[in-house]
């Protein structure tokens, strides 16, 4: 490179430093600029700012000079006010000195009416003692006239609760007695006109008839005292178990209805429910009862028109209902229904039959049940007895056994069954006995528990044992113990002529496998068996 071209490049350096320079000089110029209008912006700033203060101060310099000379004002009002107290108060002093003789005064007349009035008052006590001695006395003899008030209604209360009691008792006796020889005479009578020679097979035939209805007839009777009494002493137990109660109803219309017919009347049925849900959780033999009773007073004082049975669910409740064209009941009469030992036709010369027991042996099974029982009656125009029961599903369907109560001996015959009847009375041996012989190939007899269990030892191939309950020597709760434990396959009917609740729960407990109920019915034996042998 030669030097011509050297010196070009330093003369470039040289002049691009001196334009960084200037560059740098000009920024410099800019920056203190920028200083001298910042500062002169502060000093007006600061200079406007000293500007209000002292207008501020001036201000206050106006207010300070205004509050003096009121406080000048306000020193004074307040010297005139204090002249005026002082004046008041040489005033007050003058007036506290008369106050003062006159209360020196009214003192000295208090003391005296303090005296006067302790006089009085000492005066007053003793009235007022007297007083309220006159007041007690007074009360004393007032609750004393009270009590022997009371006493004296008491007594006539009780003497005529006895009087009612001796005439309802009287009554009720009479009835019973009326409602046993009734039938009695009827049973007693036609037995005798059987043993006339020459009869017709039409008059033995009505003539048995007529012993079967008054055998039934004075069976109700005793079976409604038995249920009274038991409900009396509290013996009677709830029996829950599933139910549907549209069988029931359908029960009772099959029952009833031949009856119904006979009288010119008609029967109908009404229900409100499925099939499925009228299956509830009851005492089914209770509902059976109450509906038994209801339908027979309606047949019993109905003579023209129809009865209706029916049943419809009313909230938590089923309200079952029996509904009459009857001869209806008086309004004061339809509380008196329900009380026990009262017939609503207690006279001498009522015309209707029964023991007056049915509406109050319901009344106490619709209450055990949790229901009411209640009725709605016109005379000449009917009545409807309604009674309630909770409505309590069961969980499942109820799987009971099924009875066909229409098999009779016929259909069993040839069964060729080995049979023991265990009956202390000779009748009731007797008659099991020819109503069994077209089932059986052979018939044993024992006559208390421990001749059957000495039989049963002898005779392992016994298919059938008739066991009564209340026997001499051994009674059948036991026997049937003892023949258990060494025969387990043997079928033992109890016989019970109780016919108290409970009864068949205790038979099944000792190992009978089911209960019967004196009188036997053919076709519960029929049907028990047929169960037990037939779809075995």
């Amino acid at each position: 490179m030669d030097s011509k071209e050297r010196n070009k490049r330093k003369a470039s350096v040289e002049l691009r430093l001196q334009n960084e320079a200037k560059e740098k000089y000009a920024e410099e110029l800019i920056i203190g600029d920028n200083e001298v209008v910042l500062q002169n912006a502060k000093k007006e700033k600061r200079t406007a700012e000293l500007v209000i203060a002292n207008k501020e101060l001036a201000f206050q310099n106006n207010e300070k000079e205004k509050r003096a000379a009121k406080l000048v004002i306000a020193n004074k009002e307040l010297a005139f006010q204090n002249d005026e107290k002082e004046k008041r108060a040489a005033e007050l002093v003058i007036a506290n000195k008369e106050l003062t003789l006159q209360n020196n005064e009214k003192e000295k007349r208090a003391a005296e009416l303090v005296m006067a009035n302790k006089e009085l008052a000492f005066q007053n006590n003793e009235k007022e003692k007297r007083a309220e001695e006159l007041v007690i006395a007074n009360k004393e003899m007032t609750f004393q006239n009270n009590e022997k008030e009371k006493r004296a209604a008491e007594l006539m209360n009780t003497k005529e609760k006895a009087e009612e009691s001796d005439w309802l008792k009287s009554a009720f006796l009479a009835n019973m007695s009326h409602e046993i020889r009734t039938p009695m005479n009827g049973i007693l009578g036609f037995s005798e006109l059987l043993k006339s020679p020459n009869l017709t097979g039409k008059e033995q035939k009505d003539y048995i008839q007529i012993i079967e209805k008054s055998g039934h007839r004075m069976l109700n009777t005793i079976n409604d005292i038995i249920s009274i009494s038991k409900i009396e002493s509290g013996l009677i137990d709830v029996d829950i178990s599933e139910s549907n109660v549209a069988d029931q109803i359908e029960s009772i219309y099959t029952f009833f209805k031949p009856e119904v017919e006979s009288k010119g009347l008609q029967l109908f049925i009404k229900d409100h429910l499925p099939y499925d849900q009228s299956i509830i959780k009851t005492d089914p033999a209770k509902i059976f009862t109450i509906l038994t009773n209801l339908v027979k007073n309606a047949i019993k004082f109905t003579e023209t028109g129809s009865i209706e049975i029916g049943y419809l669910l009313k909230g938590k409740f089923i309200e079952f209902y029996v509904k009459d064209s009857g001869i209806g009941i008086e309004k004061d009469r339809q509380v008196a229904i329900f009380e026990r030992f009262i017939h609503p036709d207690i006279s001498e010369n009522r015309s209707y039959e029964g023991t007056g027991l049915g509406l109050s042996i319901a009344k106490a099974f619709v209450e055990m049940l949790g229901g009411k029982l209640s009725v709605e009656s016109e005379t000449g125009k009917g009545s409807t007895f309604h009674f309630t029961v909770p409505y309590i599903t069961p969980h499942h369907k109820p799987s009971g056994m099924t009875i066909d109560t229409a098999i009779d001996a016929n259909d069993m015959a040839n069964k060729n069954l080995k049979i023991l009847i265990v009956e202390d009375d000779e009748i009731s041996d007797l008659l099991l006995t020819i109503r069994l012989e077209d089932i059986s190939r052979e018939i044993l007899h024992a006559n208390n528990g421990l001749e059957a269990i000495e039989i049963c030892h002898k005779n392992p191939d016994i298919d059938l044992i008739f066991m009564d309950i209340k026997m001499p020597v051994m009674d059948g709760h036991e026997a049937t113990q003892k023949i258990r434990k060494f025969n387990k396959d043997v079928i033992i009917l109890a016989q019970t002529a109780h016919a108290f609740e409970g009864d068949k729960e205790k038979a099944i407990e000792v190992g009978c496998n089911d209960c019967l109920s004196k009188p036997l019915v053919i076709k519960e034996v029929m049907s028990l068996i047929q169960h037990y042998f037939m779809n075995s």
